[in-house]
């Protein structure tokens, strides 16, 4: 079902998340629970979110909660924003941690060391 806004792969050793569309209250959990399936394991994760056109507070709270998360466990992550875009814009309203943004996953791979 969460495939329409996530799909995975990998980019060197970190797992990269690829979102897109509406993130929203009603696909965050769902979302949500698939990252964390997929990233449990990961030494390093990469989340591109340059292809979300909308993201709510919902969202908002599932990447806190996902960067949280991998903090607590001592794992790297970066979030893939772009230059401009929806989730750049609402994560800076938000005051989201600047020092995980990143505009181009190219950029934000090597900082993870990939």
């Amino acid at each position: 079902m969460t495939d329409q806004w996530v799909s995975f792969s990998r980019r060197g050793a970190a797992e990269l998340v690829h979102l897109k569309g509406e993130i929203d209250l009603a696909n965050a959990n769902d979302i949500g629970r698939a990252i964390v399936a997929r990233t449990t394991s990961a030494s390093a994760v990469l989340i591109d979110l340059t292809a979300v056109s909308f993201l709510d507070s919902a969202g908002v709270r599932l990447l806190d909660y996902i960067v949280g998360d991998l903090d607590d466990r001592g794992k790297p992550i970066r979030l893939v924003v772009g230059e401009r875009g929806a989730a750049r814009m609402t994560l800076q309203l938000c005051a989201f941690r600047a020092d995980l943004l990143a505009t181009d996953l190219d950029r934000a791979a090597t900082e993870l060391g990939g």
